[in-house]
């Protein structure tokens, strides 16, 4: 099962909005809509059976609604894998979860950068306490502040998965966007999966080839990060700088699989 693990779809009500803070904040021009069905067609061209489809409640008020299109993403079409949301500073957290689960939702993704929190804030753990291996959580990791100074870095990604190994845990970005050396220092070799989403515009050759070595190969699994990019074009990409072997492509498209099994 070819799987993109790392992409959007947003409730029509704020699609719009939600690709135009996307492009402010990246100052990446995307190349799609956000909504599901242009996601759909991105698959298709693609040649992708699945994605995991990924939002994240900026404020407390938005866990639920943002849930209830979680929800509906699950029936809206059988190739979606949609991803919850939680926060630190809502107050039913628990609750949550179990809804989250009585609907078949697999995983929860958290944006610590634009959910406003720290990842080594104490609410947070408090939080993924809350969390086991029925879920599997994707992190976004790493932005332009200096790591420590950041939300989110690589060295707090590394403490949070000692401090809690029972959720499966994939570190977006190849572990920390424009942070890719001390993503290496502090977690390869780490019970930590890494997408590529979001990094080959960053990185040249040497430093791609680097990760790929560090995280090693079963450690790496296919995102898009769509509707910034478009999942054909990102596959051809590191296709061609990693000289893939079509069966070293399958394999790596189909990595994630194991973790919906």
């Amino acid at each position: 099962m070819r799987i993109d693990v790392h992409a959007h779809a947003f409730n029509p009500k704020i699609a719009r909005k939600a690709v135009d803070q996307l492009e402010t904040h990246y100052g990446i021009r995307p190349v799609g809509s956000g909504d599901a069905d242009d996601l759909l067609r991105h698959l298709d061209k693609a040649g992708l059976d699945k994605a995991v489809v990924l939002t994240a409640a900026t404020t407390p008020s938005q866990v639920v609604p943002a849930n209830d299109w979680a929800i509906e993403l699950k029936g809206l079409s059988p190739r979606f894998i949609p991803f919850g949301t939680l926060h630190p500073e809502y107050d039913r957290n628990a609750e949550e979860l179990e809804r989250l689960a009585a609907n078949g939702i697999r995983g929860l993704k958290f944006h610590p950068d634009f959910q406003r929190f720290r990842m080594d804030d104490p609410k947070f753990y408090d939080l993924m306490s809350l969390v086991d291996e029925r879920f599997i959580c994707l992190f976004h990791v790493g932005d332009d502040l200096p790591p420590d100074e950041n939300p989110s870095c690589p060295r707090k990604m590394a403490a949070l998965r000692r401090a809690f190994p029972k959720p499966p845990m994939i570190a977006a970005h190849f572990g920390g966007l424009k942070q890719w050396e001390y993503a290496m220092e502090h977690l390869a070799g780490l019970d930590v999966y890494v997408d590529c989403s979001s990094v080959l515009d960053f990185v040249d050759d040497d430093l791609l080839r680097r990760l790929v070595d560090a995280f090693t190969p079963d450690r790496i699994l296919f995102g898009s990060d769509y509707p910034l990019y478009d999942a054909e074009d990102e596959i051809r990409r590191i296709t061609q700088r990693l000289g893939l072997s079509d069966a070293r492509v399958e394999a790596f498209l189909n990595r994630a699989s194991k973790l919906f099994s």
